[in-house]
């Protein structure tokens, strides 16, 4: 999925309703032993709720059990990412 991509614009958030925004990967990330790990996939963000939504294999997994909340902290950077 591209941000150009016209089903963007008709997803919605199961739980509220709001358009999502598309997050692409990280390019590498560290983890604690600074080892890098493997990026996550894409995925949809509501920053009304701080739930993320993946996206498997090219398809948006929007059911409201397979978002997943997160923490304040991860939602600044998130919203710095969609920012730029």
């Amino acid at each position: 999925m591209n941000a150009d991509d016209p089903l963007l614009k008709i997803l919605a958030c199961p739980l509220d309703k709001g358009p999502l925004v598309l997050l692409e990967p990280d390019k590498v990330l560290l983890d604690e032993a600074a080892e890098p790990a493997p990026a996550p996939e894409q995925s949809l963000y509501n920053p009304r709720l701080h739930r993320r939504y993946p996206i498997v294999d090219g398809i948006p997994q929007l059911l409201p059990s397979s978002g997943e909340q997160v923490t304040e902290d991860e939602h600044e950077r998130l919203l710095k990412r969609t920012s730029t």
